[in-house]
């Protein structure tokens, strides 16, 4: 499509052009204006792939001033930006609205089809990141639900394929209500434009607010796979949390909250004694949920002290005996809500966004003084306690609250202060505790977009029925045609199970006391319920993980049609092209009647000899490229079921 980025920036931020953003003031759209505003451009070296530049543009009257930083990557054919509006005069500024942070065209060569490639957001449900393919021939619009941006009805990031010529990856980066609409035209062009859903405001006197960030990332050839496979390439370069220049390893973590209701019964014995039972299988993480602090959860929210009936020294016990088995802690935390009654509410009330009638109201991220505080109190608790991985929660839609709280003549900006809030407040976390993870859960997967992703990670993608392995892996398949990395649980160490659930990390809510203590979720498969717990099973399965993890970072390539029903096959492949080596994993679900089915394998060299390893036959085969390219036979002969196959290049 475009793989010239620098003519494609020189050709839309110049004097006299409208940018590839827009906004409308005073009641006129900017196109009609800002080609008239003063203009300048500075030029900023980051590292040897990235350069900066930023283009300003000002209104001589008013003395609005807006400045748009683009970061161009030599590395990849991608562009990305914020733009910022400034009041630089000395009364507010007539009204801003509409705030696109991307309006721009896209045009094919030959009057080709538009394919908008998208997934459905989170949920709770099979269907959650579901890939859904559209054919654009009038409008299409797209927003999440309630102001968590990957809440429901769509996921923020889109591969737009234009039939024949390559197609663009745009990623929005905005943690609240954004919205896109994509629009065809008679003749060879597609408008798209992304920002807030909703902007209408007054800026004061100094004052400045930005806009989401866009991502655009051009690809080049016949398969709109090559765009998602660039996305996770470009991620992992540049948009994912890093430990030693690499990027972030997602734990092997243990829960214990099905067998402590969701840790309403955890104490300081009882999580030692039971993180000590995974010393066996290389563990590296105890995972502590909800309902350790006082008031416990949901209502305690709002109440950030630790209970002193289950942990009267605090959890630094906890993580001093993790320190020995080499385990970190992993500690939930919901600070946006505050339910009513609790410290924050008493205490703070000012701090705190209300409904009428609704006990949970919105800590106002928004509010320096919150702010502040919440980020010292939470800060300190890293320290004191030990915490490895700061877990944040969000269980409630915020965008109520926020247009509740506008003036007429400042809608949006609620929303805006909160999420500016959200990242100073898990920025300051990043810098003041090197080599801290962020969990982003939100109800499960509800908040992933450009900006998450880049500080924090995903251990917990989506509250659909915990454990139901179909549903897992038809998840798997949906979030990784855009996320490289990402995590789930499993209840219990029998092998198709435990594939469903693996990614690069995984959650073991495991009941290791099995039959001696119930499991509060009844997580012990039927007809399991009185047998001993399987302990030579778990070992292995935790050494096939581990062996594996790493080939998530690689390619993605679907071998089957995505589906949620029981009555087929799915299977998909993850290739790391740098290690020349790569795993299928494929599953025959427990209605499907088919016992063998052919899988073409992607992303190999069709003339170099590959080891071919069945892991569950325990065969070994050497094959050619191509031949693995034309097709693979799989054979599972009982449902449910599944394989491994582990490949490696020997020439």
């Amino acid at each position: 499509m475009y793989n010239d980025i620098e003519t494609w920036v020189a050709n839309r931020f110049a004097t006299g052009i409208p940018p590839p953003f827009s906004f409308t003031y005073a009641g006129k759209p900017s196109e009609q204006f800002i080609r008239d505003w003063k203009f300048s451009r500075k030029k900023k070296q980051l590292d040897n792939v990235q350069t900066e530049r930023i283009f300003t543009y000002e209104d001589p009257e008013t003395k609005l001033q807006v400045r748009c930083g683009c970061i161009v990557f030599k590395d990849f054919p991608a562009i990305g930006w914020a733009v910022r509006f400034k009041n630089h005069g000395k009364v507010d500024t007539p009204v801003i609205e509409d705030i696109q942070a991307l309006d721009t065209s896209f045009t094919t060569k030959e009057k080709g089809d538009f394919i908008l490639h998208r997934a459905l957001g989170s949920t709770a449900r099979r269907d959650d990141f579901a890939p859904v393919d559209e054919l654009i021939k009038h409008v299409l619009r797209r927003a999440p639900i309630g102001g968590r941006s990957s809440n429901t009805t769509a996921f923020p990031f889109f591969n737009i394929e234009v039939a024949g010529e390559g197609g663009v990856m745009v990623g929005i980066g905005w943690s609240g209500q954004w919205a896109a609409s994509f629009a065809r035209d008679e003749g060879s062009s597609l408008h798209v434009r992304a920002g807030m859903e909703l902007t209408h405001l007054k800026l004061h006197s100094g004052e400045e607010i930005r806009t989401p960030r866009i991502l655009l990332l051009f690809w080049q050839g016949d398969d709109y796979l090559l765009g998602h496979n660039l996305l996770r390439r470009f991620i992992v370069a540049h948009r994912m949390p890093k430990k030693d220049g690499k990027p972030v390893t997602l734990p092997f973590a243990c829960s214990s909250s099905a067998l402590y209701d969701e840790s309403n019964r955890a104490t300081e014995q009882n999580q030692i004694d039971f993180a000590s039972r995974f010393t066996q299988y290389g563990v590296e993480c105890l995972w502590i949920d909800a309902e350790w602090f006082e008031g416990r959860w949901p209502n305690g929210v709002g109440n950030w002290f630790i209970r002193k009936d289950g942990f009267p020294n605090g959890l630094r016990p906890v993580t001093d005996a993790l320190k020995k088995m080499g385990m970190g802690l992993i500690l939930w935390f919901e600070p946006e809500r505050v339910y009513q009654g609790t410290w924050l509410d008493r205490e703070h009330s000012e701090w705190v966004l209300r409904l009428p009638g609704n006990p949970n109201g919105l800590l106002n991220l928004g509010n320096e003084d919150a702010r502040n505080w919440l980020t010292e109190h939470i800060s300190g608790m890293i320290d004191r306690e030990g915490i490895s991985i700061y877990r944040q929660d969000f269980n409630m839609d915020p965008l109520p609250y926020w247009r509740r709280a506008d003036e007429p003549d400042r809608q949006g900006i609620t929303e805006i202060r909160h999420i500016e809030g959200l990242y100073a407040f898990w920025d300051e976390l990043l810098r003041g505790h090197p080599g801290l993870i962020i969990d982003n859960c939100a109800s499960g997967g509800r908040r992933i977009d450009l900006e998450t992703v880049t500080r924090s990670v995903v251990l917990w993608r989506t509250d659909y029925q915990y454990f139901e392995p179909n549903g897992y892996q038809s998840h798997t398949y949906g979030i990784s045609l855009y996320l490289p990395s990402t995590s789930t649980g499993n209840a219990y160490p029998d092998v198709y199970s435990f594939r469903s659930s693996i990614n690069n990390g995984i959650v073991l809510g495991w009941n290791v006391y099995h039959p001696d203590i119930p499991s509060l979720w009844k997580i012990t498969p039927p007809g399991k319920e009185k047998e001993p717990f399987p302990v030579e099973q778990a070992r292995l399965l935790a050494e096939e993980f581990k062996s594996i993890r790493d080939f998530f970072f690689g390619d993605f390539h679907p071998l089957t049609p995505h589906s949620i029903t029981d009555d087929t096959w799915i299977a998909f492949q993850f290739h790391r092209e740098d290690l020349r080596q790569g795993i299928v994993l494929a599953f025959r679900r427990h209605k499907c009647p088919i016992t063998t089915i052919r899988l073409k394998l992607n992303g190999l060299l069709p003339t170099a000899r590959y080891e071919v390893h069945f892991k569950d036959i325990h065969i070994k085969r050497t094959f050619i490229g191509k031949h693995l390219g034309d097709g693979l036979d799989v054979t599972i002969e009982g449902a449910p079921g599944s394989s491994l196959i582990i490949y490696r290049q020997l020439s």
